[in-house]
């Protein structure tokens, strides 16, 4: 009964205790699992038998790692299987500051993996991008009209020669007188079809000229008879040359008087740009763009040169081309002008042009003429973009929307992740800032008319730029300038140009309630000047060190009311009291600071010397100079010069005046001034000592004691001579105890 009762027990504890009954739970089954664990057999560890269970490698592992546009450090580090702390200690020695979630771009991280002792393998992302050109379907080529652009130096008559082609006034409705844009045109000639791209001359336009040149087959070099070559000419002759398309130079405004073709040829020779005539490859036409004087020679030049080249493109097929230009207008949207080089564009294709993408919803030809489709060598205007692309952005035309869209976003995280990796800060950029002055900072804010425009004024306000005056481009855009971008302008306290555009109602009542400037323009050069004006009043006074004189320590004097006192010699120039000075010692500055005082020191022979000139230098001043009649006829008895040169007493004597040496010493002291500026011209004098006149009563004691000598020898009594003696008339003698006499000479 007890043994029956047991189990029993056992199962009424188990369910008071969990508040439930457990089923199928018997007592043995946890000492059975027990038995069937310490029953089965285990393994014998390896170092039972005297071997590691680690094996150390014979050789450092090298893994091939794969790097592609854009990686982390942290995505580094993983595939090369080490710390990322590794990784970031590589690129600090490398001079790259980054963190663990920072992206680096594909160079750095080839550098780093080959330094850490492994085999780099580039990677090219454009998968993607790869099957769009594959996507081009091979088409029959037939023939296509030439596209020309015409390049040459400002003002140099390029629009005013399409003008004439044209018909039409194109040059006259540009601002200045410029072109500032590209200009595409698809003229219909007597002689065949071309199309034509303008390019601005000016030297801010350097990308456009480089894009026209990359999307034509043919360059026309429009030289100016009466002015030659110029910078901009050889300018478009590099890129005519790194296109590899011919040139023919027009030898334009040959109907003025001063025009020399000659000139135009010898000059462009010294490029290795060579006339026919002379043997070279290159054809000259002479032409006006005013008369139409050799218009119909240069037309039939440029077909001579289409057919040589045997131009041509497939008519079907997808479509592709090239941005020339782009830009934001209002109620249409983005405007992209499109050069269509194979196919034919048409309404309603699915595009991408560079990380853009859309479809075409219209399109229009130079004139603004709807069209329906744009074949091979035609210049169009496209809308239906998502955003304006960049000038010289490749235009396809893919299978569908959802491929551009998908094609496109891809390019655009490619682009940012490419941009926020060589944005990463170098060692050498962050140590140079500190402990530096700010510079001067112009901020600008630029929204222009078309991508073109924008991009060649963010590239020439950038190369103001110098150490002491920065020109910071705080955004650029396309269209009118809206609130938006002064309120951008405000917090950035930036300048807001606005190139052919204006703003908007919304933002004109910003600018009145921000305080913002903003400038308008229609003429790049214009712009350009105004900014380095608003540089130039930012610029510090620049500050010059010339060293004036050099003295060298002969000795040191060390005094009790001055302290230490140098003893020094001149060696080169001057020196001055109150000027900066600097004590050098082994090349080593040791002190700098400012002379506070300076004493000069002069031998016994050289102020003797300086006594004696100054002596007869005053006495011919005196006699020939002075008109005052209370000096008349004086005679300079000595000079004495003060140690420290700041004095010189002159001793003076008087003869047959009428006035009393007090009147004669009153009207020295009053030409003191002068004697003292006429002796240091004279002299040659840095500093001349000031003038202090004495009355010398020795001159007058010796002559009264010649005139007792005289008498006595003559027999008169000496006492009546004494007692009857007067002085000479005007002379006061004084009492002889009183009187001062030149240095080195008694009284009698």
């Amino acid at each position: 009964v007890a043994a029956a009762a047991a189990p029993a027990a056992a199962a009424d504890d188990k369910q008071t205790r969990y508040g439930r009954q457990e089923l199928h739970v018997t007592g043995d089954v946890s000492s059975r699992y027990k038995k069937k664990r310490r029953a089965k057999a285990r393994p014998v560890p390896a170092a039972a038998e005297g071997r590691h269970g680690f094996e150390m490698p014979t050789a450092p592992v090298v893994r091939e790692v794969g790097v592609g546009e854009t990686v982390t450090v942290a995505e580094l580090a993983q595939k090369m299987a080490v710390k990322a702390t590794e990784v970031i200690k590589a690129l600090m020695n490398m001079g790259v500051m980054a963190t663990i979630n920072q992206p680096i771009d594909q160079d750095t991280a080839v550098l780093v993996v080959e330094e850490m002792g492994h085999t780099p393998k580039v990677l090219k992302e454009n998968q993607i991008e790869e099957g769009l050109q594959g996507a081009q379907a091979e088409a029959e080529v037939a023939p296509r009209p030439p596209v020309v652009t015409v390049m040459g130096h400002v003002d140099h008559g390029k629009t005013s020669l399409l003008d004439y082609i044209r018909r039409t006034k194109v040059a006259a409705g540009e601002a200045g007188g410029i072109t500032q844009h590209i200009g595409a045109y698809h003229v219909e000639t007597p002689k065949g079809v071309i199309t034509f791209l303008d390019t601005p001359g000016h030297a801010a336009f350097t990308a456009m000229r480089a894009r026209g040149a990359k999307a034509t087959d043919i360059v026309v070099l429009v030289v100016a008879a009466d002015d030659g070559v110029m910078p901009q000419t050889i300018e478009a002759v590099q890129h005519a040359r790194a296109a590899n398309v011919p040139i023919v130079v027009a030898v334009n405004k040959i109907d003025k008087s001063d025009a020399d073709p000659d000139r135009v040829r010898t000059e462009l020779s010294k490029h290795e740009v060579i006339s026919e005539d002379w043997g070279g490859q290159n054809m000259f036409v002479p032409v006006s763009a005013r008369t139409g004087q050799g218009i119909d020679q240069l037309l039939d030049a440029i077909l001579l040169q289409a057919e040589v080249l045997e131009l041509g493109a497939p008519r079907t097929g997808l479509a592709s081309g090239v941005v020339i230009e782009s830009s934001v207008e209002k109620g249409r949207g983005a405007v992209a002008t499109v050069l269509v080089k194979k196919g034919t564009l048409r309404l309603g294709d699915p595009i991408i042009a560079g990380s853009e993408y859309g479809r075409v919803r219209a399109m229009f030809d130079e004139n603004g003429k709807a069209v329906t489709e744009a074949p091979p060598s035609m210049p169009v205007v496209v809308l239906g973009l998502s955003s304006a692309p960049n000038a010289g952005d490749d235009l396809l035309v893919v299978e569908s929307e959802r491929k551009a869209r998908e094609v496109a976003l891809y390019r655009q995280g490619k682009f940012r992740d490419v941009k926020l990796a060589r944005q990463t800060p170098r060692g050498e950029d962050v140590f140079s800032q500190i402990g530096e002055d700010k510079a001067g900072l112009v901020s600008v804010l630029i929204k222009a008319d078309v991508q073109g425009s924008a991009e060649a004024l963010r590239e020439a306000l950038t190369k103001l730029s110098t150490e002491e005056v920065q020109v910071k481009i705080v955004a650029s855009g396309l269209g009118g300038i809206t609130v938006s971008d002064v309120q951008l302008a405000a917090a950035s306290k930036a300048l807001v140009i606005g190139f052919n555009v204006r703003a908007d109602a919304g933002a004109r009542e910003a600018v009145k309630e921000t305080g913002v400037e903003v400038r308008y323009y229609s003429i790049i050069y214009e712009a350009i000047d105004d900014v380095k004006q608003m540089m130039t009043g930012m610029l510090r006074p620049e500050v010059k060190e010339q060293i004036v004189g050099v003295a060298q320590v002969r000795e040191v004097f060390r005094s009790s009311k001055f302290g230490v006192v140098a003893g020094c010699l001149v060696t080169e120039g001057y020196v001055r009291r109150n000027h900066p000075i600097r004590v050098l010692r082994d090349n080593v500055v040791i002190f700098e600071g400012a002379l506070e005082s300076l004493r000069p020191v002069m031998t016994q022979a050289r102020t003797q010397r300086l006594e004696s000139e100054i002596q007869r230098a005053l006495a011919t001043l005196i006699a020939r100079e002075l008109k005052d009649p209370r000096v008349g006829n004086v005679t300079i008895t000595a000079v004495s010069i003060a140690a420290d040169m700041a004095t010189a007493r002159v001793f003076f004597t008087p003869f047959a005046s009428q006035h009393t040496p007090h009147e004669v010493r009153s009207g020295l002291t009053h030409a003191a001034g002068f004697l003292r500026g006429e002796l240091g011209r004279r002299l040659a004098l840095r500093y001349a000592p000031r003038l202090e006149f004495v009355f010398d009563e020795s001159v007058e004691d010796a002559a009264r004691l010649t005139s007792l000598i005289n008498r006595a020898v003559a027999g008169a009594p000496a006492g009546a001579d004494a007692t009857t003696s007067q002085p000479a008339p005007g002379v006061d003698p004084g009492p002889p105890e009183t009187g001062a006499g030149p240095p080195g000479r008694s009284n009698p």
